[in-house]
């Protein structure tokens, strides 16, 4: 099997290597100087020889900087491991900023959290499903922001 063209640069002692992987898709296959990951703990920032970790990702914006430009992925939660000056990040699902609808994305947030205010107490389901709505929609939003 072919290694991928991400394993077949050299990783100097001045980057990271970052994979950024949903069930769909190779989202991210790049270099990057700095990232920065939604983890369920808060924003995580990931420089080169950052030590080794394996972290739980909550629904959020992912960023990483490559080339001196900012990029930005909404994650649908999942797991991030640091490694050897590689990150891996295995998502649920993802959309990348440069396919997000400004627009779009605040009129989705916008009926998102009037869904949400329409839900009774009683019904803790659709509650759950409906703040999970509100944070997916809110991180596009997130991601269509240019940084910083």
């Amino acid at each position: 099997m072919p290694l991928s063209p991400c394993h077949t640069r050299t990783v100097n002692n001045m980057t990271l290597s970052i994979k950024v992987i949903s069930p769909a898709e190779t989202l991210v296959d790049s270099l990057a100087d700095e990232v920065i990951l939604p983890s369920t703990t808060g924003q995580l920032g990931i420089l080169t020889d950052h030590v080794p970790l394996l972290t739980a990702l909550d629904i959020g914006v992912l960023r990483y900087r490559a080339n001196n430009q900012w990029q930005a992925i909404a994650v649908n939660g999942g797991f991030a491991e640091v490694e050897d000056n590689e990150v891996t990040v295995l998502v649920k699902s993802a959309t990348s900023a440069s396919e997000i609808d400004a627009n779009s994305a605040r009129q989705e947030l916008a009926s998102a959290e009037q869904k949400l205010a329409s839900i009774g107490d009683s019904d803790k389901q659709a509650k759950i499903l409906a703040q999970q709505a509100v944070k997916t929609a809110r991180a596009k939003v997130q991601a269509t922001v240019p940084f910083p």
